[in-house]
């Protein structure tokens, strides 16, 4: 944590960055109101650091805290995302921001952000499905959504967005249902946090499942240089 001229640590402050396949969310800490940035297959991390630098130049931060739409090993993406451009994997996202960069899983973010204590799985409902799971305080990425789940396609198929728009809400809503009890069971999960945009459009949630939000990513992006997961 930096120092101010008096000697005393002050606080640090985050520009945290929700990447997603539609948009990318950016916050910085002490603010309110994300900015929204268009994304989509056109997307590479030199254009996604370009508008992020432009929309954040009125705010100040030093640590930078970005949550990505694909698997993460020691904080560098490796692969590249499914509905966004080419080129994150190798790509030096500290020396583009010039601060300090912690990379993780979007859902992990998330998932860190919507963390209440003992055992909880994060089930992403967006342009695809994030997972995570976190057992006490322990954060565990996963990457369900490739695996198969009915008729030779995945969990993403039938509960990310191409699913609901393939299946429309009410067939969609009953196999979210059943995912999530699924997973739920499968993972020995005390509860379920659902976030990404489409988890508005569910009516009934199972038994120990609630809504997240998705300011959480935000939340979870600050925590991440709190000491509780700064080994993350």
């Amino acid at each position: 944590m930096p120092k101010s001229p008096s000697g005393k640590r002050k606080p640090v402050s985050v520009l945290a960055i929700d990447v997603g396949g539609t948009h990318v969310k950016v916050l910085v800490t002490g603010h309110r109101t994300p900015v929204k940035i268009d994304s989509g297959p056109a997307m590479t991390p030199r254009k996604m650091v370009t508008a992020v630098r432009k929309a954040a130049a009125q705010w100040k931060y030093d640590r930078v805290s970005i949550g990505y739409p694909g698997p993460v090993l020691h904080g560098k993406p490796v692969s590249e995302p499914h509905n966004l451009g080419p080129g994150w994997v190798g790509f030096d996202f500290q020396k583009a921001f010039g601060h300090p960069v912690k990379l993780i899983n979007d859902a992990a973010m998330q998932a860190i952000g919507s963390y209440e204590g003992r055992r909880m799985l994060f089930l992403g409902l967006g342009t695809g499905l994030g997972t995570a799971l976190i057992v006490d305080g322990v954060l565990q990425p996963m990457e369900l959504a490739h695996l198969p789940y009915k008729k030779g396609q995945t969990y993403e198929d039938y509960i990310g967005l191409r699913g609901l728009e393939r299946l429309g809400k009410k067939k969609w809503r009953r196999h979210v249902a059943e995912v999530i009890t699924t997973l739920k069971n499968a993972l020995e999960a005390d509860y379920v946090v659902l976030g990404g945009g489409n988890a508005k459009f569910l009516k009934e949630l199972p038994p120990g499942t609630q809504l997240g939000s998705n300011e959480h990513a935000f939340k979870g992006g600050f925590r991440l240089w709190q000491p509780a997961w700064s080994s993350l």
